[in-house]
């Protein structure tokens, strides 16, 4: 049987491969490669992609058949310049795993490897997912919608995701909502240009974005209860490219963000009426794009007290989460479907922010996330 420290350097060195090569959302050809290349001399059923650059492999238990655990990582990259100066940085200009979704993926991985030397352990099976397009597309909801926890159908899922601030050796959930939903939305409003000089002649579109981004920032707490967090955000304004020219439109755009499934709609419904009463008033066509991308991501509360006592029980520190993060997950798809917990492993007090040029997922937090997986699935199995 393997260890945790006779596979630790080579899943170090595996994480620093796929550090080399980010790859953006549906586009991850090398890195779904070399984690099929990994996967292949393990002994795993490895199955045909369901979007394109997912990898997705089975490993059977050798007790017969059971209950399937699923584990999910996500393998795509951000749109940024990365501003560390490892020996591993990004080999592709422009992009980084600035979200540590390498430290994800190799986390499952060494699970796997360990897994695969404990099959005789357990009945029933245990799924690794390698998801593609977790940033902004938000592709869990495809590869749900295509089968991914069918055949054998999953009883219970998890994944991990790297946490600043959070102790090296510290995981952390907490039942209930744990991720917010998030609705990005664009707004394009239609008038009438003309010269600054004679706006009585003009419906300017401007104007009326500037209007609208005033309703819409107190929309939130007329709508929804205050101890129910949601928030709105405006993240661009667009319109016009001279300074004496009113432009015949606008554009504004942003996400609404929200800790309960009830609100979605109200705040959907609500943003659609304000929009349009905007425009009404100022004689603007308005035209709307809403998306709610990601919904809120729930830990179902069986699933998140095994995970506690799995990891009080093992080398980490567990920690309660007292809140909820208002970003957004898509393994929020996962969890409609199936019942599991979602667990931030933590990359240090003074680790960068994700999303940031210098972010790095540390080493030192790969054994800590790879021993909940196992002890997770072996828990799961019974």
């Amino acid at each position: 049987m393997k260890t945790l420290a006779d596979i630790l350097p080579g899943i170090i060195e595996f994480r620093h491969a796929l550090h080399r090569i980010p790859e953006m959302a549906g586009q991850e050809f090398k890195t779904s490669q070399l984690i099929r290349e990994r996967f292949a001399v393990l002994g795993l059923e490895v199955l045909p992609p369901f979007l394109g650059t997912d990898v997705v492999a089975l490993l059977h238990g050798g007790r017969g058949a059971g209950r399937n655990v699923t584990l999910r990582a996500d393998i795509d990259a951000l749109a940024l310049e990365e501003a560390t100066d490892r020996p591993y940085r990004s080999t592709h200009p422009g992009h980084m795993h600035a979200c540590g979704h390498d430290g994800h993926a190799a986390m499952v991985t060494g699970a796997a490897e360990l897994l695969v030397s404990r099959r005789d352990e357990f009945a029933g099976s245990v799924r690794f997912v390698f998801q593609p397009g977790e940033e902004n597309r938000a592709m869990g909801r495809e590869l749900v919608a295509a089968g991914v926890l069918e055949n054998p159908a999953a009883d219970v899922v998890t994944a991990l995701h790297g946490m600043p601030g959070l102790p090296i050796g510290t995981l952390a959930t907490r039942t209930g909502a744990i991720m917010a939903s998030c609705a990005h939305f664009k707004v394009v409003l239609r008038g009438k240009g003309g010269h600054s000089s004679r706006p009585a002649l003009s419906r300017n579109p401007v104007t009326a974005a500037a209007a609208l981004v005033h309703e819409l920032e107190g929309m939130t707490g007329r709508l929804v209860d205050s101890q129910r967090p949601a928030v709105l955000t405006i993240c661009r304004i667009a319109g016009g490219e001279l300074a004496n020219v009113i432009p015949d439109e606008a554009v504004v755009e942003g996400t609404i963000r929200s800790l309960s499934p009830d609100s979605d709609a109200v705040l959907e419904d609500g943003f659609r009426r304000t929009v349009a009463a905007v425009g009404a008033m100022r004689g603007i066509e308005t035209e709307i794009e809403y998306r709610l991308s990601y919904p809120v991501t729930e830990n179902a509360p069986e699933p998140t007290e095994l995970a506690r006592e799995v990891i009080r029980a093992g080398s980490g520190r567990y920690v309660e989460l007292a809140e909820s993060s208002m970003g957004a997950e898509d393994f929020a798809y996962y969890l409609k479907r199936c019942p599991g917990v979602y667990v931030k492993v933590g990359t240090g007090e003074n680790s960068p922010a994700i999303h940031n040029s210098r972010f790095d997922f540390p080493d030192e937090a790969l054994p800590f996330g790879i021993e909940y997986l196992v002890n997770f699935s072996l828990a799961a199995l019974g």
